[in-house]
């Protein structure tokens, strides 16, 4: 909601204050709202209203909060109506993210009715996966159904460039140097050849060839994505499930889904239903990166032909100084190893400093990666090219790591 732009009236400007306001006494805008605007602010009220009064909100004195919605799910299901019909999609995923945080309701989301009325999203996928365990049998079929539907979307959006991406680096991985004239790689075989240009003709002559290696159906490479179940981690769990199926759908890279808290799963034989991989974890307990790390290390058979992928905001619970030397071992082994503090739209969350700046002192830079950067990150890695760090959210230190 823009509000006090040149174009915007002086009434029209007091009408979205007073939404923004909420109605209270002391407001001061004097409007009065009708119909539609009305109904906005009832819907608005229900979550963020103070429990002063029928159009209060909250005031900024760090107070209690109360709501309207009361905890029967036929009220809060037709809340969750008012708002699709109101606000747009993604203003009705915030107000749901609200809502189950601050009054509570994730209970309710254990009801099949709740479910088929919410608006599902990366999310809400997160806190069905934590409550999975409680969940009723008469609401896993419906729990699964919200999440199959965001699962399909998020392939959709993502699967077509991932393999995009993956499959040029896989071929640029496999160089040849005796290529036919179509597979040369131009760019390369230019700088390999610069000492031989002859200035009067202006040209250079190409006595090493690069090539680009022909596809095949044989495995490439190895990938392992090794996943912190943690509760501040989900939306990282959802993406990385997402991204494993769409991985272990390509002949040419063999992946390994392994989840951990203290304990350590392997999820590598559900990969062909990433809906299956999410009902498999168990969002939240404790952090043991070194055990899982461990049990990674334990599936190598090919380092200078794998890539393993750690994401996790490396709250380490078990040995740290053994956690790194795993590192240190892995990638002296030729293992690239990637990092990432999440796998979210959501940049970085609260971390461990320390433990990510050891890691890129160990050439092992640790940074929060968006969905749409992920394809890039594996085609860096599996090139042994630098990894395109993003600015904002990268560790101090990562990218001069990465040069190494």
């Amino acid at each position: 909601m823009t509000i006090g732009t040149d174009t915007t009236t002086g009434d029209e400007r007091l009408r979205r204050w007073r939404l923004v306001l909420g109605g209270d006494a002391a407001e001061g805008t004097g409007c009065q709202l009708t119909g539609r605007d009305a109904a906005m602010d009832g819907a608005l009220t229900a979550l963020y209203g103070s429990g002063g009064g029928a159009g209060a909100r909250p005031q900024n004195n760090g107070g209690n909060r109360s709501a309207g919605l009361g905890a029967s799910a036929p009220s809060v299901a037709r809340w969750l109506g008012d708002i699709r019909t109101y606000f747009p999609s993604s203003v009705v995923q915030v107000m749901q993210r609200d809502a189950i945080d601050r009054l509570g309701l994730s209970t309710l989301l254990l009801e099949p009715e709740m479910l088929e009325a919410v608006e599902a999203d990366v999310h809400l996928v997160g806190t069905l996966l934590s409550l999975n365990k409680a969940m009723p049998e008469t609401t896993k079929e419906t729990a699964r159904a919200v999440v199959r539907k965001v699962v399909e979307e998020l392939e959709k959006k993502l699967a077509t460039r991932t393999r995009a991406t993956l499959t040029g680096a896989l071929d640029r991985s496999a160089r040849i140097s005796r290529p036919r004239h179509h597979d040369i790689d131009w760019n390369r075989t230019i700088a390999a050849n610069l000492k031989h240009y002859l200035p009067e003709y202006r040209t250079i002559v190409p006595e090493r060839l690069i090539g680009y290696g022909r596809a095949s159906q044989s495995v490439k490479k190895e990938v392992v994505l090794c996943i912190d179940q943690s509760g501040s981690m989900a939306a990282s769990v959802v993406y990385a499930s997402v991204f494993g199926a769409v991985l272990a759908s390509m002949r040419s890279i063999q992946t390994r889904l392994v989840v951990f808290d203290t304990a350590v799963v392997d999820l590598t034989d559900q990969l062909d239903d990433p809906v299956d991989v999410l009902f498999g974890t168990q969002l939240g307990g404790g952090t043991d990166i070194n055990r899982a790390l461990a049990y990674c290390q334990s599936q190598i058979t090919r380092p200078a032909e794998t890539v393993v992928v750690l994401i996790s905001d490396l709250y380490e619970g078990g040995i740290r100084d053994e956690m790194l030397k795993r590192v240190a071992a892995m990638k002296a082994s030729g293992v690239q190893f990637v990092t990432l503090l999440a796998l979210s739209d959501e940049g970085a969350p609260a971390y461990d400093r320390e433990h990510a700046a050891a890691l890129a002192s160990l050439g092992a830079p640790a940074f929060a990666c968006t969905p749409d950067l992920f394809p890039e990150v594996m085609a860096a890695a599996i090139e042994k090219r630098p990894l395109p760090i993003p600015d904002a959210g990268a560790e101090s230190g990562s990218a001069a790591a990465n040069r190494n």
